[in-house]
């Protein structure tokens, strides 16, 4: 029997075209920025979702420093970082921050030892493995510096239903046995300790399952997160207690994303959820049964060209998202609303151009609204954040990119 699912809305504040034109008069465009107030309404919704468990940053939907402050600041129950790369761990740990766990797999030399020099200076920097090439690596390089790389393992979170495999492909531990295995190669050397385990069901966290007209593809995604849960969930708890059975001590298991919450929080061995994409809420994160969020970052081109009855072209715009080619990754107009982008042209590198109905009328030098598909991947494409707060841009602040940083 399905179940009525009462999303969780954060109370955003009214935002229409004309406000976000005033705020941005007399601003350069293309321009990216985030809209504060709706930003705290997002992370207010976040600590609501979690339901008292911490909630460790997704480095990679922010990336802007001043952001990642401004969130640890903010709000106590955003403890430590999720980051993308060992590279830009060790960098952010060089400005400051701390308790810092790598998500994804890295042997680059270069990388591990900037890693390894943040561990010298008492930094708390976790990496990911999920095979023992991986540790042997690690730990070679631990002997000649003279440290102990605390290590995390990657569980495998997706399901294999009959014709169909739902989730994303990770990592090659997915059961106990397994994960105890590499948790007693871990133990076996000198150079590595464990430290956490991560188990992202990736297909439950990012997967959007209340589209608008498309009711039967939503429910069916409904339904396979069901069942996904219940089985991910009970070989999540499963690892984690043989592991702990076995005397590996875990300081953290890491679990769920934004679009998971409700599910993760439930599982009584996750000790952290993790998030980054509530807080910009792009395009992707529009439709959830779970929960409702408002966008809290766009982006401005300016209208450049009339040519021809209804149609105006931007300046700029090529900004697609990565993931599977389609119409999911492209940008989209947001504000005014109403306008579209022209199939056979789509989002350009150097121009973009839109349809308009006759309600909508831009001129040359407007600005014309947009928001990203994915959160993060925004901030590779401009130097700053414009920051808006009460109708105004009150600060602009430098993302990855500005701060010449690229790290992968």
């Amino acid at each position: 029997m399905s179940r009525v699912v009462k999303p969780v809305v954060s109370h955003q504040p009214v935002r229409d075209y004309a406000y976000y034109r005033a705020a941005l008069a007399g601003q350069t465009l293309p321009a990216a920025f985030v809209d504060l107030d709706s930003f705290a309404a997002n992370l207010d919704a976040l600590k609501i979702r979690a339901a008292g468990l911490p909630i460790r940053l997704v480095t990679k939907s922010v990336r802007s420093v001043s952001m990642i402050r401004f969130i640890l600041d903010a709000a106590p129950f955003m403890q430590g970082l999720l980051c993308y790369s060992p590279a830009e761990a060790a960098w952010l740990a060089r400005q400051g921050f701390d308790d810092i766990v790598v998500a994804y797999p890295s042997v680059e030399p270069a990388h591990l030892h900037a890693v390894a020099a943040q561990l010298l200076e008492g930094r708390s920097i976790t990496l990911m493995v999920d095979c023992v090439e991986q540790v042997n690596i690690i730990d070679t390089l631990a002997r000649t510096t003279g440290v102990v790389f605390p290590l995390s393992i990657d569980l495998d979170m997706s399901s294999s239903f009959p014709g169909i495999y739902f989730g994303v492909h990770r990592s090659p531990i997915r059961d106990v046995t397994t994960a105890l295995a590499l948790a007693n190669e871990i133990s076996c050397r000198t150079g590595v300790r464990l430290d956490g385990l991560m188990g992202y069901e990736g297909q439950i966290a990012g997967l959007m399952d209340a589209v608008p007209g498309e009711a039967i593809r939503s429910a069916i995604i409904r339904y396979l997160k069901r069942k996904s849960i219940r089985e991910v969930t009970e070989r999540r708890k499963n690892v984690v207690n043989a592991l702990t059975a076995a005397g590996h001590l875990l300081r953290f298991v890491n679990g769920g994303g934004t679009g998971s919450f409700e599910s993760t929080r439930t599982d009584p061995s996750v000790t952290e959820l993790a998030a980054g994409s509530g807080l910009y809420v792009p395009t992707l994160f529009d439709h959830y049964a779970a929960f409702q969020a408002a966008p809290a970052a766009g982006f401005a081109l300016p209208v450049t060209r009339t040519p021809k009855r209804h149609v105006v072209t931007c300046a700029g715009g090529g900004y697609i998202a990565s993931g599977p080619a389609g119409k999911s990754r492209l940008p989209q107009p947001w504000l005014p609303a109403g306008c579209s982008l022209i199939d056979d042209e789509a989002a350009g590198e150097v121009q973009t151009p839109l349809r308009h109905p006759d309600s909508v009328a831009l001129g040359i030098g407007d600005p014309m609204l947009f928001r990203h598909a994915k959160a993060g991947e925004l901030c590779e494409r401009f130097n700053e954040l414009l920051l808006i707060k009460d109708g105004c841009v009150v600060d602009r602040v430098p993302t990855y990119r500005g701060d010449g940083k690229s790290f992968l």
